[in-house]
């Protein structure tokens, strides 16, 4: 009897049991947001509004997709629309692109494709010169007064210009004669045997090494053609032709010229400037006058490998368009303030000396990069050059040497200035940093530069003991007083764009 009474109790709470075990996972199941669990709680809203985001996420998603694909078909389209804007997006020389460039909408690749022509041998090389126009006659003063250094009087290779002189170069005429390093007695000295032997270079690949930095570098992928066209020439100091000589071999020919590999070395003796930095500046800016029967020159900095043949260089940034001179942008900065902002934090000179440089070239109506300038950077990556030494080139690289000479050894500086102030005259050809990164493999320096002068922050510290920071024949131009007063020039703002800048 009791267990008859009994039996209901069981069987409900048996059931009771098998209705739970149907839902094993109810009591784990938190009813997350994407919980597909009905829990007893949940309302019709809130299944509505679970159900709703779900969709959300997914044809956002879709969208973003087609996105993605409408603008890589568009930009297929654009580069090959007749619509002149349209297809300006895809022209890297365009303002479009350059405005879409500063706005963060471009692509901004490291390295690139170089469009160079497919075979060295192919390369049809110009006959004669490019004709000269603004500047026909081009000569160099070579003698002057010397300069009285404390009880001495010495030779400067830059020689002693003045604020006239230097005005009066940048106006262009047919015939000039100009301050172009290489004063009498004051160094840079190269042996006879190597004068003779670059007598012969019509075309040349150039680079230094100073304070013994770095070793040469093979060159790569060169081809048959180019290695008996090109004079590979290697400009070194003593310090750094005794550093080469310990540490790779250096071979000797039947005329005494001395050879690494590819490279000729040549040796300059009684280096210019106490500076390594601003003795480095003279094989680089002023290649025309090291070697002065080359027509073209390829400048390459000492810690590079070059891997892109010659003759396709020369192809590429000279002929094929008609240029004389080519130089890539610089990756990060566009106005020479903006640089020399960077030169400051990261410590490449004084930082005193460096907005004393800025301010007389703001005063002097230097203004900072904009889009309505007619060039696509004032500030360029100087460790490649691509020249044809025409007159007008030539002065320019004058006029450049003689800024770097005057004001900083930091030649990036001058470079957008000489430009400006020679009023649109002079031509180049300012082509994309991902194909100068392209050109070459960049090698680390033996050892990194340091000197007192980079860590000074205020000019009294050139005051007393501190005046032996001062460069005894170069940088004359920011310790002889400016003919204007400079104190009311406050240099423009700079947004710092770029964490490497």
């Amino acid at each position: 009897m009791d267990n008859e009474l009994q039996r209901p109790v069981s069987f409900r709470l048996n059931r009771r049991g098998e209705r739970n075990n149907q839902r094993p996972f109810a009591k784990d199941d938190g009813g997350g947001l994407f919980s597909s669990v009905r829990l007893p709680q949940d309302n019709p809203m809130k299944i509505v509004w679970k159900q709703g985001f779900i969709r959300l996420v997914l044809v956002a998603g879709i969208i973003w997709m087609l996105l993605i694909l409408i603008v890589l078909l568009f930009h297929v389209w654009s580069c090959q629309s007749s619509f002149s804007f349209i297809s300006a997006i895809c022209n890297k020389e365009g303002k479009v692109f350059i405005a879409m460039d500063l706005l963060g909408f471009a692509p901004n690749a490291h390295r690139c494709l170089i469009p160079v022509a497919d075979d060295p041998d192919k390369v049809v090389i110009p006959e004669g010169r490019t004709p000269d126009v603004s500047v026909k006659n081009l000569t160099y003063i070579e003698e002057e007064d010397l300069v009285k250094n404390g009880s001495q009087y010495i030779p400067l290779f830059g020689g002693n210009q003045s604020w006239l002189q230097r005005e009066e170069s940048f106006k262009l005429k047919p015939s000039m004669k100009v301050h172009c390093g290489f004063l009498k007695n004051g160094g840079a000295d190269m042996n006879p045997v190597d004068i003779e032997y670059v007598k012969k270079c019509r075309f040349v690949v150039a680079s230094g090494i100073f304070d013994g930095y770095d070793v040469p570098h093979q060159p790569s992928n060169i081809s048959t053609r180019s290695k008996k066209l090109f004079c590979f020439l290697m400009v070194v100091d003593e310090v750094s032709l005794k550093f080469i000589k310990k540490n790779v071999t250096v071979r000797k020919d039947n005329d005494k010229g001395m050879w690494v590999g590819i490279w000729r070395l040549i040796p300059l003796k009684h280096q210019p400037y106490d500076e390594p930095r601003r003795n480095g500046k003279v094989p680089k800016i002023l290649t025309h006058r090291l070697f002065p029967q080359a027509q073209y020159s390829i400048w390459i900095d000492g810690k590079m490998e070059l891997i892109v043949d010659p003759l396709l260089i020369l192809e590429r940034y000279l002929w094929r368009d008609k240029h004389t001179y080519a130089i890539a942008q610089h990756k990060h900065h566009r106005s020479i303030y903006e640089e020399a902002d960077a030169n400051k934090r990261r410590k490449r000179y004084a930082r005193p000396l460096i907005d004393l440089h800025m301010k007389i070239y703001y005063y002097e109506g230097m203004k900072p990069w904009s889009l309505k300038k007619n060039t696509k950077s004032d500030v360029p990556e100087g460790a490649v050059i691509i020249r044809e030494h025409t007159a007008l080139n030539n002065l320019f690289n004058c006029l450049w040497f003689n800024e770097v000479n005057l004001f900083t050894p930091r030649d990036q500086l001058s470079f957008g200035y000489v430009v400006y102030r020679l009023k649109g005259l002079f031509k180049f050809f300012m082509f994309p940093n991902c194909e100068y990164n392209s050109l070459f493999v960049l090698h680390p320096h033996t050892r990194e530069h340091s000197s007192k002068v980079e860590w000074v922050k205020s000019l009294s510290e050139f005051q007393g003991s501190g005046g032996s920071m001062k460069e005894s024949r170069g940088g004359f131009g920011l310790w002889t007083p400016y003919p204007k007063n400079l104190d009311s020039v406050i240099l423009p703002k700079v947004v710092r764009t770029s964490k490497a800048g």
